[in-house]
């Protein structure tokens, strides 16, 4: 068995849900942090017992949500010292914490950093008031500012953004003004996200139902190809179809789940990946933690990625990464694809490797699709 060196906690609160959101949350706008810890204490030591780890070896942490700020002071610190009965943290473990502008204060920031967070990802999401008030989001246009400002006045220096692209046209957000709003916050790093409406959130009910209409695909390739260009312009990597990092600033956390490492997930709705088996949990707050405090686990399902599936999962996640794939790994099928791509300027050569471009990146999924029938063709 691989031993996981990543643990990711979910915290399921937030005290409004967005209008494109389909993670698992939980409406609280004073969650209980008492019994959010008890569970996924309870659901560490289950899964350990399971699978016979005595003890963890962790290289990084990280704390998503809901909105992981919302737990206040104190919350971290519970769990770091709970985690430090059941895992030795690597030297230079990367923690990080997501947080909503709105709720992160200077006195927390300094809170988490003595908790052991070293990385705060921010859900910023635009600068543009009319488009905030449309998402449910709680900050107006200049809560990023002040946020950024209070994680560096806490001392955590590690930066990251997100931003959501491809916003419906009517609301009038200037896409490239945000970018520039962000680079001017320096961060270490952004993540970008194209809207998508999925089917049980408010905007899928509003794009069935004809009321709102999302960007079509022009304007979704072209929002994007502007922040490839703008934000490597000024020193960014682009190493990840979403990620982009200062040299040295990658997130060590995703790069795991993208390189196929094994991590557990607790928590509502956290996915894991342990001897190659996925297994995921109950998304209800309370059904997820009646049935940790019964049995030690709340698993709602789980898979086997193998033969056909799982072949298809290795060839997409290779390409979604700037590591791209290595031409001898490549069958004589799948090496002609690949010159077409170059030729198509979908690819570049890296050295022995290929990796695709930032207009690549855009066709991701029918790209993979296409290199796992160019495998099973050779088969």
């Amino acid at each position: 068995m691989t031993r996981p060196e990543h643990l990711y906690v979910h915290v399921p609160f937030c005290v409004r849900r967005c209008s494109y959101c389909d993670f698992a949350v939980t409406v609280a706008s004073d969650p209980p942090v008492d019994a959010w810890l008890d569970a996924i204490t309870r659901e560490l030591d289950g899964v350990m017992r399971e699978h016979g780890l005595e003890r963890l070896r962790l290289r990084t942490v990280y704390i998503g949500g809901g909105t992981p700020s919302l737990l206040g002071p104190g919350a971290l610190s519970a769990f770091a010292e709970r985690l430090a009965a059941r895992a030795d943290l690597a030297p230079d473990v990367e923690w990080t914490a997501e947080a909503n502008p709105e709720s992160l204060t200077a006195e927390l920031a300094a809170d988490w950093r003595a908790a052991g967070v070293n990385r705060i990802s921010l859900g910023v999401q635009t600068f543009h008031e009319p488009a905030l008030r449309w998402m449910g989001r709680m900050h107006g246009p200049d809560g990023a500012i002040a946020a950024v400002d209070a994680a560096r006045r806490g001392g955590l220096r590690n930066i990251s953004v997100d931003l959501i692209f491809g916003l419906p046209s009517r609301l009038g957000r200037d896409w490239a003004d945000d970018l520039e709003r962000v680079i001017g916050l320096e961060p270490a790093h952004v993540s970008l996200y194209g809207l998508t409406a999925e089917q049980n959130t408010p905007l899928g009910r509003w794009v069935r139902d004809g009321r709102e209409v999302l960007a079509d695909e022009d304007r979704y390739a072209d929002e994007y190809l502007l922040a490839v260009e703008r934000l490597t312009g000024v020193g960014f990597e682009h190493y990840e179809v979403s990620n982009f990092a200062r040299p040295g600033l990658r997130s060590r956390h995703n790069s795991a789940y993208w390189s196929g490492a094994s991590w557990i997930g607790l928590g509502a709705g956290a996915h894991s990946f342990l001897s190659g088996v996925r297994w995921w949990n109950e998304r209800d707050w309370a059904r997820y933690r009646s049935r940790v405090l019964e049995a030690g686990s709340a698993r709602a399902g789980e898979e086997r990625p193998e033969d056909g599936a799982g072949a298809l999962e290795r060839a997409w996640l290779a390409l979604r990464t700037d590591a791209g794939v290595a031409r001898g790994d490549l069958s004589p099928a799948q090496r002609d694809l690949v010159e077409q791509w170059l030729k198509q300027g979908w690819a570049a050569p890296v050295g022995e490797r290929v990796r695709l471009t930032a207009e690549g990146w855009l066709l991701l999924d029918r790209l993979a699709v296409e290199l796992d029938a160019a495998r099973e063709a050779a088969a």
